[in-house]
């Protein structure tokens, strides 16, 4: 499955990577998220509890930071394991770039997941994924104190025909 958007946000890019890199404002931004803390240089540990629906699963990942290229981009990879459910796992990358009035972010994500997960259908787990990257950058916005200008789908969909 693949995910995106391209978000303009109101602040200058250096304000941007530095909310990005900021586990309490990532906690406080990221749906469901209930604790997410750096454990190493390039590594975080999160639980985030996951709408899909009627169940609400709560996963324990590991996300690791590759390709940083500091205020530009870096690529983020993770694996969630969900108990009974399954596993989750997705890479995204993320791109910063100057804009009018604030910083353009470019993010596309893909993902995938295994055992009951799947069950529920990749239709649901797709606009689950993809309601919960819109739902981050509109709370990361606000908590910047800035507001989401811009906010568009990436032109992949939120899924891929395989």
């Amino acid at each position: 499955m693949q995910f995106g958007g391209h978000y303009l946000l109101g602040a200058p890019r250096a304000a941007v990577w530095s909310a990005l890199n900021d586990a309490e404002v990532l906690r406080r931004t990221i749906p469901g998220c209930k604790s997410i803390a750096w454990t190493g240089p390039d590594a975080l540990a999160l639980d985030i509890q996951v709408n899909l629906g009627l169940l609400k699963p709560v996963f324990s990942g590991d996300l690791t930071l590759s390709n940083v290229e500091p205020a530009v981009s870096y690529r983020l990879s993770g694996r969630g394991r969900g108990g009974l459910m399954g596993l989750a796992e997705g890479a995204a990358d993320i791109v910063l770039t100057d804009a009018e009035g604030g910083t353009r972010l470019d993010f596309t994500a893909t993902g995938g997941a295994s055992g009951q997960i799947m069950k529920l259908g990749r239709g649901l787990i797709g606009h689950s994924a993809q309601k919960v990257i819109d739902g981050f950058f509109q709370r990361f916005a606000e908590a910047m104190g800035t507001s989401l200008v811009v906010a568009a789908p990436a032109e992949t969909g939120t899924s891929d025909p395989a």
